[in-house]
């Protein structure tokens, strides 16, 4: 794919993912700070209820919500080609080597996503993307 750039800006995604990201907004974002990537930075959903403890007293219960205070990979990027550089080959893992030393270089910047995100990484997750179709909730279409 490289020598289809020289030093432009590109979109990648892992595509096992679903969301209503602002593309164009991402893409501002990106270029306005002018850094070799820009990651988009998503809240994950909670899988399981939380429970407070105190000893083996439940003090507070709180079913599944999105987790509010932490953010992680989105799997949407602007990318500059010169990125290109960071990768030794198909065996290269894109979220070690390449982004933690760009990290290191202060070339990373993250768009902050608040609305919807799902990934699509079993069978639950299909279904519940299927829910929200049917259901006519699909904050992606």
């Amino acid at each position: 794919m490289e020598k289809y750039f020289s030093d432009e800006n590109f979109l990648l995604t892992y595509g096992d993912g679903i969301s209503n990201i602002d593309i164009n907004a991402l893409i501002k974002f990106h270029v306005s700070h002018n850094k070799m990537v820009t990651i988009s930075a998503v809240r994950p959903p909670a899988r399981f209820g939380s429970l407070s403890l105190n000893g083996s007293d439940v003090v507070k219960f709180k079913e599944k919500k999105q987790l509010g205070e932490s953010w992680i990979n989105g799997g949407f990027f602007v990318m500059n080609a010169k990125f290109f550089n960071f990768l030794d080959g198909d065996k290269t893992v894109l979220e070690k080597e390449p982004l933690e030393k760009i990290t290191e270089l202060k070339e990373l910047k993250a768009f902050k996503h608040d609305g919807f995100w799902q990934c699509m990484d079993h069978k639950l997750d299909k279904d519940y993307l299927d829910l929200l179709i049917s259901e006519k909730k699909a904050p992606w279409i």
